[in-house]
């Protein structure tokens, strides 16, 4: 109950009141309320009562005010929600504006390593060649070609006297073969070697 000191201008309001209340609408009653006295500054009147309707919507007006103007729960809800799509559609647009360092850049196929191939194996050396000529025979060999030799300088006189045809370049035949080399004036082979010079010569002197 709201209860107000006792004014003149209360009571002024009272009256105006009462002037427009004349035609009472259904769900009101007229209530007698006592003059004011002048000075009597603590009594107190009670109000007429307000009608469902407008103490409703007065409500609803309180609760809309409270609630933040009119904003609702899930308004609240959906607008949040909308800012976050805004940023993240903000962040999308500036990650595609920020340009990729691996963009437009040469692909260079990794190195490859140079085959290894096995070296080819050396060819052998070729053998020196013979100073005193090809075929040549001398101390340490052996084989028909020496035993020819042997029967060679038996038919020559006091040159290998004594001599074997054995196959084998021995001593005796070196010392043999350097006997005629000195004796017949040879100079083109070493001393003791059988080469062509003596070859030819000792064939010469002995036939075919």
């Amino acid at each position: 109950m709201v209860r107000r000191r006792r004014t003149e201008a209360l009571a002024q309001l009272m009256r105006e009141h009462e002037e427009a209340m004349a035609g009472i609408p259904e769900g009101y009653e007229t209530v007698d309320l006592p003059r004011p006295e002048p000075g009597a500054e603590d009594a107190t009147q009670e109000l007429p009562p307000v009608s469902r309707r407008r103490h409703a919507e007065r409500t609803q007006r309180t609760q809309r005010t409270r609630s933040g103007f009119g904003f609702g729960p899930n308004l609240r809800r959906a607008a949040i929600g909308v800012a976050v799509g805004a940023a993240a559609l903000v962040g999308f647009g500036v990650a595609l504006l920020v340009p990729d360092s691996a963009e437009g850049e040469e692909v260079r196929p990794a190195p490859q390593a140079a085959p290894t191939t096995a070296p080819a194996p050396s060819a052998p050396a070729p053998a020196p060649a013979d100073p005193d000529g090809a075929g040549t025979l001398r101390e340490g060999d052996s084989g028909p070609e020496v035993t020819e030799l042997q029967q060679r300088l038996l038919r020559i006189p006091d040159v290998y006297t004594g001599g074997a045809a054995s196959g084998s370049y021995d001593t005796a035949l070196t010392e043999a073969v350097a006997r005629f080399q000195h004796w017949y004036g040879i100079r083109g082979d070493e001393t003791g070697v059988y080469g062509d010079d003596t070859r030819k010569d000792l064939e010469s002197r002995t036939g075919s």
